[in-house]
């Protein structure tokens, strides 16, 4: 964060509805030229509460979700089928905001994992085969003989789409904004879902 932060002016009118805020920022973030500006830290858990977390790449913003992907049956994947609830961070220190999701996770249809495994580069698609992601690798050379079989296998051929590896689909139940003021009474707006829509409560930081 900026040691030094431009005066904003405080501000307590948002949109109704969070995602609009969302896109919106992300919007920027991406307009920005940032490296990575979907990066974003997932957080999941075993069904004992035993908490884990790495950086994914949110891949679309849809109406009160987020949607990435990855490979099944990584630790990542085996934790979100034994208990399917997330937490994301989208983080822009260079705008200084940040932005907390926490929800449900569901699979996304087969016809969206197959549009996004199609749209990546073939390299990235035969890696997607190669890796036996979170597995121990029995020795440094193992992957790369894989990914040279797979290569020679699928030559002048469609790789496709492993049945392991597909989207997930993080329906929100809250969403925090946070933005840096001066001070450090930063904003902070929490919006939680609920039967009616959503309510917004504002936070001390």
């Amino acid at each position: 964060m900026a040691a030094h932060p431009k005066r904003v002016q405080f501000n307590l009118t948002r949109p109704a509805r969070p995602f609009h805020l969302l896109k919106k920022w992300y919007e920027k973030a991406e307009a920005s030229g940032f490296e990575d500006p979907n990066g974003m830290t997932l957080a999941t858990a075993t069904p004992d509460g035993t908490p884990s977390a790495r950086v994914v790449l949110l891949k679309h913003v849809v109406n009160d979700g987020l949607i990435f992907f990855t490979n099944r049956q990584s630790q990542k994947g085996a934790e979100l089928e034994a208990n399917p609830k997330a937490a994301v961070v989208l983080w822009w220190p260079e705008l200084h905001r940040q932005i907390r999701v926490t929800g449900s996770v569901s699979h996304v249809t087969a016809d969206v994992s197959d549009a996004y495994f199609d749209s990546r580069p073939r390299a990235y698609r035969l890696g997607a085969w190669a890796s036996k992601q979170s597995q121990a690798i029995p020795n440094k050379f193992a992957m790369e003989k894989a990914f040279l079989r797979l290569r020679t296998k699928y030559k002048g051929k469609d790789v496709p789409r492993p049945p392991h590896w597909g989207g997930y689909l993080l329906t929100a139940s809250t969403i925090e904004f946070w933005e840096l003021r001066v001070n450090r009474l930063h904003d902070r707006q929490c919006f939680t879902k609920n039967s009616d829509g959503w309510t917004l409560k504002k936070l001390y930081p």
